[in-house]
């Protein structure tokens, strides 16, 4: 029997490994009929994950064959079909058009627009090639809208970017904090290490902070149904009892941070009744918070995008921080803030240099050495790398409206979907006089869009590494062959620029040589890796970093419960944590009489983003049939609804039309709509044509979690709709995933 491929899911940021072997029988629709057909399966061995598999992992294979890119597509306008056309001919495209932009529009006028699905080598190659031969910072990913609000946290409190945690502290706190985040649902194998250390232990208490009673919620020992957007009121809340109890650190506080002093005078603010009223909750829950926090030895907190997708995502983050700090909870095990990453790269992507403010290595754009130090390195002189952040994806779509771009390389995303104000972006997707489309998959909703369409090899059909939440680095092989003419992202955008006049500068043949270049850019960074390669990877399996060249027994290859910050020192100026003196705003668009209700959005157990991958898998299909509105009973009667009944969702911007669920498992006063539903997958299911696009200041992070609405009754929809019942995902269904052989 062929020994399995050991490799990594290519879904959410928890960074399953798994295990793949070939199978005998194939798919009716599969479109290589002489491939074998692949089978997943849980890798015991990986250190993150333990040989536990969700469903999404289990039958990702199922749709490798699925509906695939198979050649360059190319049209001269959206009017056009696309036709077939070589991959020289493709490549010349983008090349002249490159061209023609740089002379007209200036190197500005170039955006790209990556994704968490890129392997790190696929990042670290359009870094070089954006940011570096082109002279543009017009390089974002679509984890602007995932956790720079994260990223944007750590490096303003911490001095730099890096989860301080990793998953064993999911087995040793005695207290776990969960705010904005659906971990049952949305990181299932992270939350079950965590449920079972919950349920073995009595003494370790749960805490969930969330509009909604979600499936994380059910579990909790105590579940705060806060009101959306309340979370730094409610933080702020137990920083006042905290300080009035006197359960600090003095002598954390006063040898590693700053700024405490500006953080009390905050505090006073948020005495508990003020606090409780804000946010919707008793004053003694509020109070049993802070309470279990004060009196717990190991505190961990975990959140997503509940905090992050905010247009005070960034304030939200370090109002959490904080916490942290007064009470000197991080840097020890069971204990610190821990952001859970929503995909599978996303933090490879911030390795290297994957935003349009950041550069390889946890460097900055608007640093004037680090920008040095990337030029010296690639061997380009100095002031190649603009000195001024690049556009965001948001910032993107405005420069579009204002014709400000001439080309639009889009890659491993879905953007028609997945951007806020969806209406106003789909406008500003047809202002672009060229756009490529990289992708494995089509169609796609993106796809409507492009000019010029490129396939793309995806998980399985390339190597490279992936970095998940814990910051545990996984090497995922190639274990069958691209089909059709699909190639590597890497070596597209490598391919563009030697046919640019980078020969040098892209000399790979292999992307260990990619990934080696790229370990030397870490050397001396808090992300240092320069003793991981693939080489090491796959001989000794998942390394975490910091993992340098010159090993300690603190940062061996083989320790894989690596904290950060364990001596009180921070990678500021001055080695001291910041304190961070935050108020509430508010909700960007809070509801009024017009639009009384507040609508949030999120992810279902089964499906994975904008169902690319997972609306082409049967099993995935039945569980989550068709999209659907959350409303409380009391709202429900009010207006009044049926359990079932079509409802029109309306805000300034769009509408959505949807049935009904009616269930006590959210607040009164807010919905909630999966973001899944594209328009190949439902008629006017999209979550987003009803989303607003503020941001937050400092992230450039949208506020997609929240915005005012309206809901009308309708009539049933067109016969030819999906009509299946509603989903009713079960604590026993999302719980279950086990070890698997």
């Amino acid at each position: 029997m062929t020994d399995p491929a050991k490799t990594l899911c290519p879904y959410c940021g928890v960074g399953c490994g798994l295990e793949v072997v070939p199978v005998a029988q194939r798919p009716a629709n599969a479109d290589q009929p002489g491939q074998p057909q692949w089978q997943a399966r849980g890798d015991r061995g990986h250190p993150s994950s333990q040989g536990m598999v969700c469903v999404k992992g289990a039958t990702v294979a199922e749709s490798i064959d699925r509906d695939r890119l198979l050649h360059p597509m190319l049209r001269a306008s959206l009017d056009d079909p696309f036709e077939p056309v070589s991959w020289e001919v493709a490549l010349d495209a983008i090349v002249n058009r490159i061209q023609a932009v740089r002379q007209t529009l200036g190197p500005d006028g170039i955006c790209v627009y990556g994704s968490g699905q890129f392997q790190t080598e696929d990042y670290y190659v359009a870094q070089k090639l954006v940011k570096g031969c082109l002279g543009t910072n017009n390089f974002d990913a679509n984890s602007r809208l995932c956790m720079s609000s994260a990223v944007a946290g750590y490096i303003h409190s911490f001095g730099a970017d890096g989860p301080p945690c990793c998953y064993a502290d999911l087995e040793t706190t005695d207290c776990a904090f969960l705010i904005g985040t659906n971990a049952a649902e949305c990181h299932p194998i992270a939350f079950n290490r965590l449920r079972k250390h919950h349920k073995r232990n009595a003494n370790v208490k749960l805490i969930v902070v969330d509009p909604r009673r979600t499936d994380t919620a059910k579990v909790a020992d105590l579940h705060l149904a806060i009101r959306p957007g309340s979370d730094i009121t409610l933080l702020n809340g137990i920083g006042h009892l905290l300080l009035r109890w006197g359960a600090l650190t003095p002598e954390f506080i006063d040898g590693h941070t700053q700024g405490f002093a500006a953080y009390t005078e905050v505090l006073r603010h948020y005495p508990p009744e003020v606090v409780a009223e804000r946010c919707g909750i008793a004053v003694a829950d509020l109070e049993t918070t802070a309470r279990i926090w004060a009196d717990a030895k190991a505190v961990l907190s975990l959140w997503s995008m509940g905090l992050n997708q905010s247009s005070e995502g960034t304030a939200k983050v370090r109002a959490l921080i904080n916490l942290h700090l007064m009470t000197g909870q991080l840097g020890r095990p069971g204990a610190g803030p821990f952001s859970l990453t929503g995909q599978p790269n996303a933090m490879g992507g911030r390795e290297a240099g994957g935003l349009s403010h950041i550069l390889p290595g946890y460097r900055l754009v608007k640093e004037a050495e680090h920008r040095r130090q990337v030029e010296q390195f690639w061997g380009l002189p100095t002031g190649q790398i603009a000195a001024k952040p690049g556009l965001s994806v948001g910032e993107m779509m405005l420069a579009l409206e204002r014709q400000q771009v001439g080309l639009l390389w889009i890659a491993a995303t879905n953007p028609a979907v997945s951007l806020p104000d969806l209406n106003r972006t789909k406008a500003a997707l047809r202002q672009s006089p060229f756009t490529v489309y990289q992708d494995a998959y089509y169609p796609t909703e993106t796809a409507a869009f492009a000019h010029l369409l490129l396939p793309a090899a995806q998980w399985g059909e390339k190597t490279g590494t992936m970095t998940n939440s814990e910051r545990v680095i996984t090497l995922c092989p190639a274990f069958r062959p691209p089909p059709g003419e699909a190639r590597p992202d890497w070596e597209i955008f490598a391919e563009v620029g030697r046919r640019l006049g980078f020969a040098q500068q892209f000399a790979f043949t292999t992307s260990a040589e990619v990934h080696r270049e790229f370990a030397q850019l870490t050397q001396g960074r808090p992300c240092d890796m320069t003793g991981v390669s693939h080489a090491r990877l796959a001989t000794l399996g998942p390394i975490q970093w910091p993992c340098p060249d010159s090993e300690t027994p603190d940062t061996a290859a083989t320790k894989h419960d690596k904290r950060l910050y364990t001596d009180g020192t921070f990678a500021t100026a001055d080695g001291r944590a910041r304190f961070a003196p935050v108020h509430e705003k508010g909700l960007a668009e809070p509801p009024d009489e017009r639009y009384p209700f507040v609508l949030t959005t999120g992810r279902l157990y089964g499906h994975w983003h904008t169902q690319t991958r997972t609306g082409r898998i049967e099993k995935i299909q039945k569980m989550h049939p068709q999209p659907f509105l959350e409303m409380h009973p009391r709202d429900a009667e009010q207006m009044p609804i049926e359990e079932g009944a079509w409802v029109e969702v309306r805000s300034q911007r769009g509408l959505a039309r949807l049935p009904v669920l009616v269930t006590l498992n959210i607040r009164r006063g807010t919905l909630f709509v999966p973001m899944h539903w594209g328009s190949l997958w439902a008629d006017d299911a999209e979550c987003n044509a009803l989303t607003h696009s503020e941001v937050c200041p400092i992230s450039g992070q949208p506020e997609l979690k929240a915005c005012a609405v309206q809901v009308v009754p309708v009539a049933h929809p067109p016969l030819d709709s999906t009509t299946q019942a509603l989903p009713q995902a079960t604590e026993s269904s999302i719980l279950s995933a086990a070890p698997t052989s």
